[in-house]
């Protein structure tokens, strides 16, 4: 029985290496010419926030010699030795346009743009960060300085002796600043509401492995402990335009709310190297005015709002109002529904665990879940 997977990053390479190392046939489908093409365009400074024991993909740890959090190049370089390692060879060039049940009720049907492919079972792994999301803020065709989404950014050196704006404070949005910061521009973070911080380390110990440790704990539990934690690393920022959190890390995590993970950003803004401004009530042609009133110049404005999985133009109005949730994410690895059956999902979760970390769990779930069901065979 054939298995379509589609996107070749770090979700569809999992799934993929899953499937090879039980010596089931599949196919992989990538929408561009390169494996891991996000993380080929991801901007420089980046590194893994997870520790990388826990952040390798299935049954191919990363080399010993690559440091506790791996570079944005490093990752790269490892999906192309674990895409080797498997033989993974994805059919590139490759964007899906539609998947839809085959007219009998039985298996799947993949267009892409030049070709039709048919499959028992589809694994959509096109990532969490496919569609940047790009909003329409007041003003904003007024400004006449650079407006770019941090997809387009790749380091800070065009901004060096700038004012810059950040507009959202996730993990991109707080690690953009401190990179803006060490090259020479002078940062600046809209942030519209109060942001839940956690250090990458607490104690001495990675924050991953004790949200692991702790996920296998009551979630009451979990709360009161990622709370207490907070509270003696983080403290009441407050005071620095952070707001304060009603729920705990933990808590928002659950309900897709991804935490602040800090590398630094928080003691430049403490010593006032980045300043945290409110959210804003509309963008002049040199100038922003923010929701406290204040009017501030800005030479450059970086968008750091997100992305969107934008799954509903493939998968039909049918299929995604039956599967995926208010923000566009499938609620399941997969559905009991028979309409629905051999249609699976992976890595469109941010657990407080780990997203890499979970891809191992999932995936691994997803082929366990196929051979019960007859999809596959040994």
């Amino acid at each position: 029985m054939q298995t379509l997977i589609i996107g070749a990053g770090p979700a569809g390479l999992a799934m993929a290496g899953q499937l090879a190392q039980r010596k089931l046939p599949y196919t992989v489908l990538e929408a561009s010419e390169y494996i891991g093409v996000s993380w080929r365009n991801h901007y420089d400074r980046l590194h893994l926030h997870t520790v990388k024991a826990y952040s390798a993909l299935p049954h191919f740890p990363f080399p010993s010699d690559y440091p506790t959090y791996v570079s944005r190049r490093q990752v790269v370089e490892y999906l192309e030795r674990y895409a080797e390692h498997f033989a993974i060879k994805p059919l590139f060039n490759q964007k899906v346009t539609g998947i839809q049940r085959n007219s009998n009720g039985s298996g799947w049907q993949v267009q892409t743009e030049t070709d039709l492919f048919a499959a028992d079972t589809v694994v959509v792994a096109t990532g969490y960060n496919r569609i940047p999301n790009i909003p329409d803020l007041p003003g904003q065709r007024d400004f006449r300085g650079i407006i770019w989404h941090s997809h387009e950014y790749r380091n800070g050196a065009p901004f060096r002796n700038e004012n810059t704006l950040i507009v959202g404070m996730g993990n991109t949005g707080a690690e953009l600043a401190l990179d803006l910061l060490e090259h020479g521009s002078t940062p600046f973070i809209s942030v519209r509401g109060p942001v839940n911080i956690v250090r990458r380390e607490t104690f001495g110990r990675p924050t991953q492995s004790t949200a692991i440790f702790l996920s296998k704990l009551p979630n009451w539990f979990y709360d009161l402990m990622a709370r207490l934690s907070q509270r003696l690393t983080v403290g009441d920022v407050s005071a620095y335009g952070l707001g304060k959190p009603t729920h705990p890390p933990s808590y928002d995590t659950r309900r897709g709310k991804t935490p602040v993970i800090d590398v630094g950003t928080l003691a430049q803004i403490k010593a006032g190297t980045i300043t945290v401004l409110p959210g804003i009530e509309r963008i002049h042609a040199k100038t922003v005015t923010f929701t406290d009133g204040r009017e501030l110049p800005f030479d450059a404005i970086i968008l750091a709002t997100g992305y969107r999985p934008g799954l509903s133009a493939v998968l039909g109005a049918y299929i995604a109002a039956t599967i995926l949730n208010d923000r566009g994410f499938p609620k399941e690895l997969w559905f009991s529904q028979p309409n629905l059956k051999g249609l699976y999902f992976l890595g469109f979760t941010t657990p407080a665990t780990g997203v890499i970390y979970n891809l191992n769990k999932d995936s691994g779930q997803i082929a366990q879940h196929m051979f019960e069901n007859n999809f596959v065979s040994p």
